[in-house]
C-alpha cells in the first residue's frame, strides 16, 4: 500500500524521429482523437479549453433516454416542447403522441430540438430536472469540464464542455446499442403514435452519405453561430474504433476526416520500455543494500503514432522508502505514461532484486520464511 506519492517526472524521447513529422494540420478551434475502445488520445489540440458543444449536446440527452426510458414508451407531447422553433425541429404539435424510441431518431438524425425537449420532459417529468440528470451523468463519465443547462445545445454563456469531454461522452455513449445503432443510420422514417403520421429524414452528417472515409460509422453533428461548425466523427477498421471531434471547424468533415485518416494510418503498436531495464530506484531501510532498483515486468507496449513519441513523460509514483527484507518481483510503485497530459498507460514497477534484512538474525528469519 502506497502512501502520498514521491512524484519523479522524466521526459523520454526518440532522436530518431522528427518532432511533429506527420502530425495533421487541423484546422479547428478545438480537436481531439481518441481510441474507442481504450480512451487513448492520439491528437490533441485546445482538446480541454471550454467550447460552445451546439447540437453534440444531444448525445448526453441521448444517454439518459436509453438509460432511464423504454424504446416503446409513448410521449405526450407538452405545450413547451411544441413551442420550439429554433434551428431543426420535426414539427411537433402539443398533444402529438409518439414513442421514445421515434423521439430518439429525431434527436440523433436529423438533430431535432424540439424531440430533445419531449424527451426530457417525458424522462425527468421536467426539462430543469432533466439537465440536472445530464450533468450528474457528466461528473460521473469523468467530463468535469463539461456543464449542460438545455437539452438540444442553444446557446448559452453557461453551457459549455470540452473536446476532450465530448470524446469521453460519445465513447460511452457508443457502447449502448440503440445510439451506435442511430448514429451511423443515413436515413429513416419518423412514426407518430397519434395523429398517424411519417415523416421521412437523413443524417445531417455528410460523411455518412458521401464515403470519404473508409469505415465511417458516426456520430454527430453540431452548429451554432458562436459554436461554429461542429462534429464528432466515428470510424471502425478492423478491430480498432477511432473518435475524432472537432469544434468550430474550418471544415468539420474535412478535418475530422484527417483526424482519422491520421489515427488508421500512422498508429502502431510500440514497445516504449524494455521488461528488466532499471527506472528508477528507491531508498530501502535496514537493509543489506540501501537502494532498490525499480524496473517493469513486462515490456511496455502501447499503440502510438510515431511522432508522439517526442511528446512521451513519464511520472514515476512511488514511496519514498521500503523497509528490508523486498522481495525481487515485488510491487513497489507505478510508472505513468503520458502525452500532453492525457495518460498512455500506468504499469507496477517491481523490485529487479532482493534486499534482505540487514541484521543477522533477521535474515535468518528471513531465508527460513522462503
Amino acid at each position: 500500500m502506497f502512501c502520498l506519492p514521491a512524484v519523479l517526472i522524466l521526459s523520454l524521447t526518440c532522436a530518431l524521429v522528427p518532432a511533429g513529422a506527420n502530425t495533421p494540420n487541423i484546422n479547428a478551434r478545438a480537436a481531439i482523437l481518441m481510441d474507442a475502445n481504450t480512451g487513448q488520445v492520439y491528437y490533441a489540440k485546445e482538446a480541454g479549453k471550454s467550447r460552445e458543444p451546439a447540437s453534440l449536446t444531444k448525445l448526453m440527452t441521448a444517454i439518459l433516454a436509453v438509460e432511464s426510458g423504454k424504446l416503446d414508451e409513448v410521449v405526450e407531447v407538452s405545450q413547451r416542447a411544441a413551442s420550439v422553433s429554433v434551428g431543426s425541429t420535426i414539427g411537433l404539435n402539443k398533444g402529438d403522441r409518439i414513442t421514445l424510441e421515434n423521439l430518439l431518431k429525431a434527436a440523433l438524425v436529423t438533430s431535432a430540438n424540439d424531440a430533445t425537449v419531449a424527451i426530457a420532459e417525458h424522462i425527468a417529468g421536467n426539462h430543469d430536472s432533466f439537465v440536472y440528470q445530464m450533468n450528474r451523468k457528466a461528473v460521473l463519465l469523468g467530463a468535469r469540464d463539461t456543464r449542460f443547462v438545455n437539452t438540444n445545445g442553444y446557446h448559452d454563456p453557461q453551457h459549455y464542455s470540452t473536446a476532450y469531454d465530448l470524446a469521453l461522452i460519445t465513447r460511452y455513449a457508443l457502447q449502448k446499442p440503440y445510439i451506435n445503432e442511430l448514429v451511423c443510420t443515413n436515413e429513416t422514417v419518423i412514426r407518430w403514435v397519434r395523429p398517424e403520421k411519417d415523416k421521412e429524414v437523413h443524417n445531417t452528417n455528410r460523411l455518412l452519405r458521401t464515403g470519404e472515409v473508409e469505415g465511417i460509422d458516426g456520430v454527430k453533428t453540431g452548429s451554432t453561430a458562436r459554436a461554429g461548425n461542429c462534429l464528432i466523427a466515428s470510424a471502425t477498421r478492423g478491430d480498432k474504433r477511432l473518435i475524432a471531434v472537432v469544434l468550430h471547424a474550418g471544415n468539420r468533415y474535412r478535418e475530422a476526416a484527417k483526424l482519422l485518416d491520421y489515427g488508421f494510418s500512422e498508429v502502431r503498436p510500440i514497445t516504449i520500455f524494455p521488461a528488466g531495464k532499471v527506472m528508477a530506484g528507491m531508498r530501502v531501510k535496514d537493509g543489506v543494500y540501501n537502494t532498490v532498483p525499480l524496473t517493469v515486468a513486462d515490456p511496455v507496449r502501447v499503440n502510438l503514432a510515431k511522432d508522439q513519441l517526442q511528446s512521451i513523460k513519464l511520472n514515476i509514483l512511488m514511496d519514498d522508502e521500503v523497509t528490508a527484507p523486498v522481495r525481487q518481483g515485488q510491487l513497489l510503485g507505478y510508472a505513468l505514461f503520458t502525452i500532453d497530459g492525457y495518460r498512455v498507460t500506468k504499469v507496477p514497477l517491481v523490485a529487479a532484486r532482493e534486499v534482505p534484512p540487514a541484521s543477522l538474525f533477521a535474515r535468518i528469519m528471513y531465508w527460513f520464511s522462503g
